[in-house]
C-alpha cells in the first residue's frame, strides 16, 4: 500500500520543472578561517499555469537546494495562460524592483529576463513580454513578478465578480 503511494509521489515529482534563479554562498569568519554557508532560489512549475518559488540555506550547495525545491512546491499558486499568454497587462511593485507583463501574439516567445524569465517557463507560458524596471535584486524581482501573478484576472473570475456571463463581457 505505502509502495504504491510513494511511486504516485515519485511521478508526480517528476512531472514539475525545476529552476535554479539564484545560488549565492556567504562566508563567515570563524578562529579557524572561512565557514561557507549557501543559499538558493528556484522556481518550480507545471508547464499547465501552476508555478510557485521558494528560498532555501544550507551548509552545502545540495541541500539549500533540495530545502528550496521543498519550499517552491508548497507555494505554488495558479497563473492564468490563454492561448499560450497571459490574459492582459499588469505592472507589479516589491520594495524597488517593479515587473511589467505584456500579453504577446503567439510567436514572440518569452521576452523576459532572469527570474521573470525562469516564472514564465515553468509556468508553461509560450509568449509574453516583460521588462524590470527599478532595482534588479533577483528575489525582489521574483516577488514583484509572483505579486503581477496575483493581480492577474481570467476571463470567468471577472464575469463572476461583476455578476455576468462571459457571452455578456465579451459581448
Amino acid at each position: 500500500m505505502d509502495h504504491a503511494k510513494d511511486k504516485e509521489r515519485l511521478v508526480q515529482e517528476k512531472e514539475y520543472v525545476e529552476k535554479l534563479v539564484k545560488l549565492n554562498r556567504t562566508a563567515k569568519v570563524v578562529k579557524g578561517g572561512r565557514r561557507f554557508s549557501f543559499s538558493a532560489l528556484t522556481v518550480v512549475g507545471d508547464k499547465k499555469g501552476n508555478v510557485g518559488y521558494g528560498f532555501g540555506k544550507a551548509n552545502d550547495v545540495s541541500e539549500a537546494i533540495r530545502k528550496s525545491l521543498e519550499k517552491a512546491k508548497r507555494n505554488m499558486v495558479k497563473l492564468p495562460i490563454r492561448n499560450g499568454t497571459i490574459p492582459h497587462e499588469v505592472l507589479a511593485q516589491f520594495k524597488a524592483s517593479s515587473v511589467l507583463l505584456k500579453p504577446a501574439c503567439s510567436g514572440t516567445g518569452i521576452i523576459a529576463g532572469g527570474p521573470v524569465r525562469a516564472v514564465m517557463e515553468a509556468g508553461g507560458v509560450t509568449d509574453v513580454l516583460s521588462k524590470s524596471i527599478g532595482s534588479s535584486n533577483q528575489y525582489n524581482v521574483l516577488k514583484a513578478t509572483f505579486k503581477a501573478i496575483a493581480k492577474l484576472m481570467d476571463a470567468r473570475e471577472v464575469a463572476k465578480n461583476r455578476g455576468k456571463t462571459l457571452k455578456d463581457l465579451w459581448g
